[in-house]
């Protein structure tokens, strides 16, 4: 399922999916995921080109919404798309997110940027949850919530994407609480996946020591989030909830100390 291509999707299953942040990196490949395993999977994010693009290379059971999930009537606006053209919700994953590659020091943080982030990475995964919630409890649904081990870990200037990424970890097993027993909620925390286009990663490709430093052996792939993200969604995991799962090869439980 790399570069968004799919071999041989299987019968459809029924199930409709709403994956935000979904025309790049892993949240494409969570859609594709989904697509290959049967679902009608609603791809959003806020770039409508690329959006409209990949959802049609993923074939018919692909479909592509813009939305800002920051915005309230954009994600409303979203969901009764989704509801006039599906007539249901079986499974939300929220995806979307700013990075902040920046690494903007504490003292140079402006709040607009903060208040930006906080939007998006936050307040945008509860926005969703309170408007797709009465759908996904129709149907016994599923969230799942892209955090990061950075919930957990930080490096230098990353306050507002750590902080972000903290929150929404709590505000995963809120909603779980919240919203059980119909709806469950769970997170994936992604260590260093390598979610670059394949021209990028052609161009540059990781390196040897980039791999080995992982107990696993290599840096991880969307397909590494996606096959847990849908099994998360699948009735599978039907008495898994208000969890975190970590993939990130190992890497937030090695002790690493300069020497």
């Amino acid at each position: 399922m790399t570069d968004w291509t799919l071999q041989a999707p299987v019968a459809g299953n029924g199930r409709v999916a709403l994956v935000t942040g979904a025309a790049r990196g892993i949240g494409l490949g969570i859609a594709a995921w989904l697509v290959s395993e049967g679902w009608q999977v609603v791809l959003s994010d806020i770039d409508r080109a690329r959006g409209s693009k990949v959802a049609k290379a993923l074939g018919d059971s692909a479909w592509f919404v813009a939305m800002d999930v920051a915005i309230e009537t954009d994600v409303t606006q979203c969901v009764a798309q989704v509801l006039g053209q599906f007539g249901r919700l079986d499974a939300l994953v929220c995806n979307a997110a700013i990075a902040d590659p920046r690494n903007i020091t504490l003292e140079s943080l402006d709040l607009e940027h903060w208040n930006r982030v906080m939007a998006v990475n936050l307040t945008g995964p509860m926005l969703l949850a309170k408007h797709c919630a009465p759908y996904l409890r129709a149907h016994c649904g599923s969230i799942v919530n892209l955090t990061s081990t950075r919930a957990r870990q930080s490096e230098p200037d990353t306050e507002a994407y750590v902080a972000s990424k903290g929150g929404l970890l709590a505000l995963t097993h809120a909603l779980a609480i919240s919203l059980g027993p119909e709806i469950r909620v769970n997170a994936v925390s992604p260590g260093w996946i390598d979610a670059r286009d394949a021209s990028a990663r052609r161009a540059e490709p990781l390196t040897d020591a980039d791999h080995a430093q992982h107990p696993a052996g290599r840096a991880g792939t969307v397909e590494d989030v996606a096959s847990m993200v849908a099994w998360l969604l699948s009735r599978n995991a039907g008495f898994v909830t208000g969890q975190e799962f970590v993939v990130d090869g190992g890497m937030s439980k090695k002790m690493v100390y300069e020497e």
